[in-house]
């Protein structure tokens, strides 16, 4: 049974935010992969990458096949690794290093059976994973196969659809319900955290909680925004932030940064306001100070 909705704010989550330890190197502050399609839609990936490095992950690695090897590494921050991978037997031959703990895969990544059989080889290593974009088309009407398939995330799964993405993959499953109750079925469904993204973005555990993030400009609505926010959340889940409080505050600094860029934003401006919000979190000295209206 659902249980009361919250508000997002970083009173939230603020007591599991990442926190840098004074020993700490890239390995322990976690290690990203985000899997990249062909030529096509290059920067959906390159996005999501710079979100999950500028928002903590120590180390951050696009994943992409020979075709678009070179157009990833002729554009990409020299802070960000890129990899080869090619073939069903690529992602599971990366994902052989343990070091790796936060998967994300949809931002431009093709629509298919290829697609499933990433998901599927990429979901049974039992790591944090976001999916977002392709992945929802891939699984149209299909639902209950990618909840089998997400049986071996634990919980530790988080779903980014917008509510076009969320009736291609759900259908009518849960038809004439309001946004948090479609939402809150679904993460029950799929035993994930589901972000259905909108002008009030609602994130979903499967437990039952359920948060509305009203922070949100509506300058947010432009191509890229979403892949930002991926990897938002990515490098969140890299940090060993639990995935609902990951997804929460993904959600409310990607806002926040909506805010921050202001008019005439584009989605490469918002890994790099990014910067001032995480400030203030690491400043504040408790939940409650220094916020200020961060509403």
């Amino acid at each position: 049974m659902a249980q009361a909705t919250d508000i997002n704010s970083p009173q939230l989550w603020r007591d599991v935010f990442p926190k840098l330890a004074d020993d700490g190197h890239k390995y322990n502050r976690g290690y990203a992969v985000i899997f990249a399609g062909g030529l096509q839609g290059t920067g959906a990936a390159r996005l999501a990458a710079r979100g999950a490095l500028r928002i903590g992950a120590g180390l951050v690695t696009i994943a992409v096949p020979a075709s678009a090897l070179m157009a990833h590494a002729g554009r990409l921050p020299d802070a960000l690794m890129v990899r080869r991978v090619d073939s069903d037997a690529g992602p599971a031959a990366l994902l052989d290093d343990r070091r790796i703990n936060a998967l994300c895969i949809g931002p431009a990544y093709g629509v298919g059976e290829d697609t499933v059989g990433a998901v599927r080889t990429i979901a049974a290593q039992g790591r944090a994973m976001v999916l977002d974009a392709d992945v929802f088309t891939s699984f149209a009407s299909a639902a209950d196969d990618l909840a089998d398939i997400l049986k071996t995330s634990q919980g530790h799964a988080v779903l980014t659809p917008h509510a076009g993405e969320f009736t291609r993959l759900f259908a009518d499953k849960f038809a004439n319900m309001s946004p948090h109750e479609s939402a809150a079925a679904a993460a029950s469904h799929m035993d994930a955290v589901i972000v259905l993204k909108g002008p009030e973005t609602v994130i979903a555990a499967p437990d039952g909680r359920i948060t509305i993030n009203s922070n949100a400009p509506p300058d947010l609505a432009t191509a890229g925004s979403g892949d930002v926010l991926s990897g938002f959340i990515t490098g969140l889940l890299a940090q060993d932030m639990p995935a609902y409080e990951a997804a929460c505050a993904g959600v409310w600094l990607h806002g926040k940064a909506g805010n921050i860029a202001g008019a005439g934003l584009i989605a490469d401006d918002l890994p790099e306001v990014i910067r001032g919000p995480l400030s203030t979190l690491r400043k504040a000295p408790s939940p409650g100070i220094g916020f200020g209206d961060w509403s």
